[in-house]
């Protein structure tokens, strides 16, 4: 069952609308990491899609309510468990993948409950980051990666390079691929590694050879 839809006001995030532009019309979403809803909130209002999220922080939960959204308040690998094989169309992972303890067990989950899924990380490989971390000795920050070193929730961060060479070694497709600059402009693919700030995939599993 779809959600009737209206016409959509003007975007502030840019990057939540290119991640909606990558979900289909009226289809089985679940956000990983939703924060306060935004972003889906506006793909049942906007694409009629069926929603769902995933959130451990409590207050983000409550704002997740507050929007009549279905939120599991709790740890995304305890979350995802409770879905079969292919539950979802789409699972969203919106700049949280390097937060997480394990990516790997959490990008094989999204792709266990989902047939694709839509991943957005900072790249560390860019060049702003290369130079600052080169010139000053200290870990760099920028407006992807705003943290200092001691109270970052960064754990795991990777370049657009890593990101590629480890969907190959998983046997994934990379079926969309979108790349910003660290304030959130569109740029093409060329020299994506230095340039872009902001990585955005879509992604699912290669058909398993007979």
């Amino acid at each position: 069952m779809t959600h009737a839809r209206r016409k959509r006001p003007a975007k502030l995030r840019l990057d939540y609308e290119l991640i909606e532009s990558l979900v289909p019309e009226g289809a089985k979403v679940l956000d990983l990491g939703c924060g306060d809803g935004q972003l889906l909130a506006d793909l049942i209002e906007f694409k009629g899609c069926e929603g769902r999220g995933i959130e451990i922080d409590e207050a983000a939960v409550l704002e997740c309510v507050k929007r009549g959204l279905a939120v599991y308040h709790g740890d995304m690998i305890e979350g995802m468990e409770c879905y079969r094989e292919g539950h979802f169309d789409v699972v969203i992972l919106s700049q949280t993948l390097q937060q997480t303890m394990d990516p790997p067990h959490v990008m094989r989950e999204m792709l266990r409950v989902g047939r694709r899924a839509i991943i957005s990380f900072p790249n560390f490989g860019h060049w702003g980051v290369r130079l600052k971390l080169l010139w000053t000795g200290r870990m760099p920050r920028s407006p992807a990666l705003p943290h200092h070193w001691y109270n970052t929730p960064n754990v795991h961060l990777c370049t657009v390079k890593d990101f590629k060479e480890f969907c190959g070694r998983e046997k994934l497709e990379i079926v969309e691929e979108i790349f910003l600059t660290a304030r959130y402009r569109p740029i093409t693919g060329l020299l994506a590694n230095w340039r872009a700030g902001l990585a955005i995939f879509q992604l699912q599993r290669l058909p398993q050879q007979p």
